[in-house]
């Protein structure tokens, strides 16, 4: 699942997988711990009333009856938030939001790069991807030449390409250079940020900065997975023109070995790519 966002809205991202796990942990013993106060409680309203009913002497009979009221009272409140905490408990899972959360006025800044044949065949070798461990990735020039790479050109899937623009794309707009990293800051930039990362289940940011964009604008971001499509997402542009934003990946199966890609595209035309590769194991010097 992917996820664009920025700070003028939504502020940090929320874990699910986390929530989910501390309460499959928690909610079971805090039931627990409720029926077992709620037995103590009502053990003890009941030698109440015994002791109501059956004391010789009138003060203690008093005394009985009203801590017997008081203990039937937390009885009743301890059953009631019970019921609400296994309710709580039994209830189907709400499903994320769909693949696109945003925030608004998030930024992405592009810089048109010419590449020539020699970087990028440099680019696509392995020497390469040991030695250019930049943050930024190769974005991708509209006269870059075809070397018969998909990653050069790719085309916009058709599920991702729904909607109509209502504004036309500007000259002066751009999607920034962008950064890969398993974590971000308060405003939204990549902390230590790679291109390789070890296999397995997290969340990955891709940020970015934007300017130039206008409201009725469409908008797409495509992750692929050796080249084939694994998410993305398609909306009309209703988030200002400029601004700090990321989009976040993360896939139900988790990272598998092989090389990953990010597109984004302003209405149908890709203004920029970036890629990374998953190993079985990173260096701290990644």
């Amino acid at each position: 699942m992917s996820w664009f966002r920025d700070g003028q809205v939504s502020g940090r991202g929320f874990e699910p997988d986390l929530i989910d796990s501390l309460s499959t942990t928690i909610i079971p013993w805090l039931i627990g711990g409720l029926l077992l106060l709620t037995a103590l409680t009502f053990t003890v309203t009941i030698r109440s009333w015994h002791a109501a009913k059956r004391s010789p002497y009138f003060f203690l009979r008093v005394q009985a009856a009203r801590r017997m009221q008081r203990y039937l009272v937390a009885s009743l409140v301890l059953i009631l938030v019970t019921i609400g905490t296994t309710a709580y408990a039994w209830q189907t899972p709400q499903a994320l939001p769909p693949q696109h959360a945003r925030l608004s006025y998030a930024k992405p800044s592009l810089t048109t790069v010419i590449v020539d044949d020699e970087a990028l065949l440099a680019e696509s070798s392995p020497t390469a991807l040991d030695i250019n461990l930049s943050p930024v990735m190769n974005r991708v020039a509209e006269t870059a030449p075809e070397l018969g790479d998909p990653l050069l050109k790719p085309a916009l899937p058709e599920q991702y390409n729904q909607l109509e623009s209502q504004v036309e794309l500007q000259s002066d707009t751009d999607i920034g250079e962008i950064s890969f990293s398993t974590e971000i800051s308060d405003d939204y930039q990549a902390l230590e940020a790679g291109r390789r990362f070890g296999k397995g289940y997290f969340t990955l940011y891709a940020t970015f900065d934007y300017d130039g964009l206008a409201d009725g604008m469409t908008w797409s971001w495509v992750w692929r997975h050796n080249n084939q499509v694994v998410d993305g997402g398609n909306q009309v542009w209703s988030y200002g023109d400029e601004g700090p934003g990321y989009v976040y990946f993360q896939p139900d199966e988790g990272f598998q070995l092989g090389d990953y890609s990010l597109e984004v595209w302003v209405n149908d035309s890709l203004m920029a790519q970036s890629n990374f590769t998953v190993i079985d194991s990173v260096s701290a010097t990644n």
